[in-house]
């Protein structure tokens, strides 16, 4: 039985690959070029952009004013009568012909102000068990001293080389 041979095509390169200096500094020359035509694009849109959100801006704020206005209204209402709405606090949530309003509890949230000042009185108080320290890797260190654990299995350390083009531009001086 003969064995299918599996073919991968792989598609043609569609770049230009420099021949020489010149072309090289040619294609340098020519992204930038078009980093500053994208830059000028990008700020159009930028500006459009802007101009459009101000208008739709304008048309919602008085929308905006008045759904502040009647849900500040009606949790007023809703609070004056909060134990007939519901049913002596049995619920939390309202029923009404167009919709429903309900009171709903956030959960507890700590608030620390003055960090080293807190630390320092719980330990004071023998309070450790509310002090959380965090145990890791010192990657600085480890980059400081890389031989020291060449040999320690599930430490790598790799260094990567970046390819950066920088056309030259001069900036313009403040008038």
């Amino acid at each position: 039985m003969a064995t299918k041979k599996t073919r991968i095509k792989t598609a043609a390169a569609l770049v230009f690959v420099p021949q020489n200096r010149e072309q090289v500094a040619d294609i340098i020359r020519e992204l930038g070029v078009l980093n500053r035509e994208l830059a000028r694009v990008t700020c159009d849109m930028n500006d459009e952009l802007a101009a459009i959100k101000e208008d739709y801006e304008t048309i919602a704020e008085p929308r905006r004013l008045r759904i502040e206005a009647l849900t500040t209204g009606a949790h007023v209402w809703c609070e004056a009568n909060r134990d007939a709405i519901t049913q002596g606090g049995k619920t939390k949530t309202a029923a009404f012909t167009t919709g429903e309003i309900c009171w709903r509890m956030r959960p507890p949230s700590v608030r620390v102000t003055g960090q080293e000042a807190v630390l320092h009185l719980l330990r004071k108080l023998g309070l450790g068990r509310f002090i959380r320290e965090k145990e890791e890797v010192n990657k600085e260190a480890i980059l400081n001293e890389p031989e020291a654990l060449a040999h320690v299995a599930g430490i790598n350390i790799s260094q990567g080389e970046d390819f950066v083009v920088t056309p030259f531009e001069a900036e313009l001086a403040a008038a």
